[in-house]
């Protein structure tokens, strides 16, 4: 996985693949459980994109930890995504390959595609969901904890496991928020008749990253 060369920038791959699976626990919300960073917590917001088997990502970061990955990362897409984080963040976006906020995020999704690291374990930046630690982040902090590589889940089991159990459609709605795809697997979520469910990033951006945690088998072409 590459960085993406814009503005004269030169690539970045991180510090190398990791070799072990990951432990398991979840990832760090940068603030402890039940809290939200403040304003003050973050005074720089650095951003990359890199090349991957799905596609550019844009990744963003701030001294908390990842705020944001975005699919899909065309010029377009990128301008909209820097609007947004810069709005909701209030902190000007600097393109920077090379920023050590960056440098452990491109390393594990650089082992993550080569099928080297099962488990993320980045601090994470939630700032993009708002203030309050509400039921969107629950859920997404239950599926980051819950549901491992090679697994998926039912939106009305994830419903479930936050006392909500009639809030299947609710959780729906929260996978569509989720500011931090692949890292907080929302492609992990699928519908209870076996369907494999909406996602963000498209039907087959979501099939090949379960292809590639083998849960469904890799195309022949």
């Amino acid at each position: 996985m590459n960085t993406e060369r814009t503005a004269g920038a030169p690539a970045e791959t991180g510090t190398g693949p990791a070799t072990g699976t990951g432990t398991g626990a979840a990832p760090d919300t940068g603030e402890g459980a039940g809290q939200s960073a403040g304003p003050w917590a973050a005074k720089r917001l650095v951003w990359t994109v890199v090349r991957t088997d799905i596609g550019p990502l844009l990744l963003a970061a701030t001294e908390v930890g990842l705020v944001n990955v975005v699919f899909h990362a065309s010029e377009r897409v990128r301008g909209k995504a820097l609007e947004r984080l810069a709005g909701r963040l209030g902190i000007p976006p600097v393109h920077e390959p090379a920023s050590p906020l960056l440098a452990e995020p491109l390393r594990q999704l650089t082992a993550y595609f080569a099928g080297e690291l099962h488990d993320f374990s980045l601090p994470l930046d939630w700032r993009m969901l708002g203030g309050a630690r509400g039921f969107n982040r629950q859920v997404l902090e239950a599926l980051a904890a819950d549901v491992p590589f090679g697994s998926v889940a039912g939106y009305g089991d994830l419903a479930s496991r936050v006392g909500r159990p009639r809030a299947a459609q609710a959780v729906g709605i929260a996978m569509g928020s989720n500011p931090l795809p692949v890292v907080v697997p929302c492609h992990r979520v699928v519908e209870s008749d076996g369907g494999i469910g909406g996602f963000g990033g498209g039907l087959e951006t979501k099939r090949q990253l379960l292809a590639l945690e083998g849960v469904l088998p890799q195309p022949l072409f």
